[in-house]
C-alpha cells in the first residue's frame, strides 16, 4: 500500500523522514501529540508543515529530540505555484479551447496571452505539464535545524486538528440496562495519517493555547475508515493510570484518512446500580410551589468512564442524550432527559416555631416542608426531590445541624394513577 504522508512532513535539504517507523500520536480530549521520527545525514535538518498542519499546532510546542542543535530558523514559505511564475501553464477558455499562457504572479494568478494582454485567471481553469500537490496554493512552514552533528531523533509538537472522545449508549428495559462505549477519533485536516503507536488519554490536561477542538461527529455505531483490503481494525486496551489519567492503547496500527472520524468499539462496563426516577433539585424558600419533576437517570459502573455523550434508548427507543463527566471506578452517574408531565408535584410551607432575641428579632426558625405528587403513570414511580437550605446553622428533621447549607433528600413511591405525601423539618439558626 502506498505510504501515506503522515502529517506531510516532508524532510528535506539533509534531512529525512525515518522509513522505518511511521507517526506515533498521543491523543487527549483536545489536543494530540505528535512524534515523527527523523533523521539527518548532516548538520542541517529541514522541515516542511503544510498550512494545513501548521494552522493547528500550539505555539511553543515544538520539540526536537535526540539531536542536539545550535539554532532554529522557522519560516513561511511560497506556495508550489509561485515556482511556476515566469513559465508557461495551460487556460481553458470559454468552449473548451486551451491556450498557453504565461504565469506572472501566482498571488492572485494573473497571467498573460500570447498577445500581451494581462489578467486574472480561475486556478479551475489553469492546467499544467507536471503534477500539482494537494494543496497548490497553500504555504508551508519550514523549521531549519543547524545540528551539532548528523543522527537520528524525534520531532514532536501539540495539534489541536486531531482529538478524541467516547460516546455511551444506555439501553435499558423492564429486565435491565447495559452500557456501552464507542470511540471517535476525529482528524480535522485535508492531510491523512499512518499511525504506528496509538495512545489515548483521558483526564484533565491544560496546555497553552485558546483554540477549542473541534466538536466531534457522530457516526453510526462500527468501524469507519478507509476501504483495504484486509484491513484488520485496531482495538482499544486499557494502559493503567498515570498520575490523574488514564491510558488506553491502540492494539496495532492503522490510517487515520483526512477529514475523517475513525470509531471504534471502546468499553463495555458491567453496571453495578441502575435506577430510574422522576426528580427535582431545588432551593428552599417559603413560597407555594407547583410543576412537574424531571426524569432522571443513575448508576454505578466497575470500570472509569471518561467523559462524553451518552445517548439513552428504552426497549430500542432513544428517549434523550445527556452528558457524563469523567467517574471513577465505582462512581455515581447521575442525569435528567428532561421533564415528565406524568409527575406533578406541589409544595407548601407552614412556619410552626420561631424564636426572637431581645430586641424582638427572628433568629430561630422552624418550618414544615410538605411535597404532594400525583401521577397518571400505569405503574408505580420513584419520586425524589434534593432541596438545599441556606443559613448560619441549619437542622433538617432530626439530622445534626450544619453549618451554611443544609440538604434535605425526599424519596417516595408514587402509586400508579395515585398520590403520595412527604414531609421534613427545617430549623434555621441565625442567632
Amino acid at each position: 500500500m502506498k505510504r501515506l504522508l503522515t502529517l506531510a512532513l516532508a524532510l528535506t535539504l539533509g534531512g529525512a523522514m525515518d522509513k522505518a517507523a511511521a507517526t506515533d500520536i498521543r491523543i487527549y480530549p483536545s489536543f494530540t501529540e505528535v512524534r515523527e521520527p527523523v533523521s539527518a545525514a548532516g548538520k542541517t535538518l529541514t522541515v516542511a508543515l503544510p498550512q494545513e498542519a501548521w494552522n493547528g499546532v500550539i505555539g511553543g510546542s515544538l520539540d526536537l529530540e535526540g539531536l542536539a542543535f545550535d539554532s532554529a530558523v522557522q519560516k513561511l514559505e511560497a506556495n508550489w505555484l509561485s515556482g511556476l511564475e515566469g513559465k508557461t501553464v495551460y487556460l481553458e477558455r470559454e468552449g473548451g479551447k486551451t491556450e498557453p499562457v504565461t504565469l506572472v504572479r501566482a498571488k492572485d494568478l494573473l497571467v498573460k496571452d500570447a498577445s500581451g494582454k494581462y489578467f486574472t485567471a480561475r486556478y479551475e481553469d489553469l492546467q499544467f505539464d507536471v503534477l500539482p500537490p494537494a494543496n497548490p496554493l497553500s504555504p508551508s512552514q519550514t523549521l531549519t535545524y543547524s545540528l551539532k552533528n548528523a543522527g537520528s531523533g524525534t520531532l514532536s509538537y501539540l495539534t489541536r486538528s486531531v482529538s478524541w472522545q467516547p460516546r455511551y449508549t444506555l439501553k435499558a428495559s423492564d429486565a435491565g440496562a447495559q452500557l456501552s462505549a464507542l470511540a471517535d477519533i476525529r482528524n480535522a485536516t485535508d492531510l491523512p495519517y499512518e499511525v504506528k503507536n496509538t495512545e489515548l488519554y483521558a483526564g484533565d490536561v491544560n496546555v497553552q493555547g485558546d483554540m477549542m477542538p473541534p466538536a466531534p461527529m457522530l457516526m453510526r455505531e462500527g468501524v469507519t475508515t478507509q476501504a483495504t483490503a484486509g484491513y484488520a481494525a485496531p482495538k482499544i486496551q486499557s494502559g493503567g493510570e498515570m498520575r490523574g489519567l488514564y491510558k488506553y492503547t491502540l492494539s496495532t496500527a492503522f490510517t487515520l484518512p483526512a477529514n475523517s472520524v475513525v470509531t471504534l468499539p471502546f468499553l463495555t462496563p458491567k453496571l453495578t446500580k441502575f435506577e430510574r426516577y422522576a426528580g427535582l433539585n431545588t432551593y428552599f424558600g417559603t413560597d407555594k410551589r407547583e410543576g412537574t419533576l424531571s426524569r432522571f437517570y443513575r448508576f454505578t459502573a466497575d470500570d472509569r468512564l471518561p467523559a462524553g455523550p451518552v445517548t439513552v434508548r428504552e426497549d430500542g427507543r432513544i428517549v434523550g442524550m445527556a452528558f457524563i463527566s469523567e467517574t471513577r471506578k465505582g462512581g455515581e452517574v447521575e442525569f435528567t432527559l428532561g421533564e415528565d408531565p406524568d409527575v406533578a408535584y406541589t409544595r407548601t410551607v407552614q412556619t410552626v416555631g420561631q424564636v426572637k432575641d431581645a430586641k424582638g428579632n427572628v433568629t430561630k426558625t422552624t418550618y414544615k416542608v410538605t411535597y404532594t405528587f400525583e401521577s397518571s403513570k400505569s405503574r408505580t414511580v420513584r419520586a425524589e426531590v434534593t432541596e438545599r437550605v441556606g443559613g448560619r446553622r441549619v437542622t433538617i428533621d432530626s439530622a445534626a445541624p450544619v453549618q451554611n447549607q443544609g440538604t434535605a433528600t425526599l424519596k417516595v413511591d408514587v402509586p400508579a394513577n395515585g398520590k403520595a405525601s412527604k414531609t421534613f423539618t427545617v430549623v434555621v439558626d441565625n442567632g
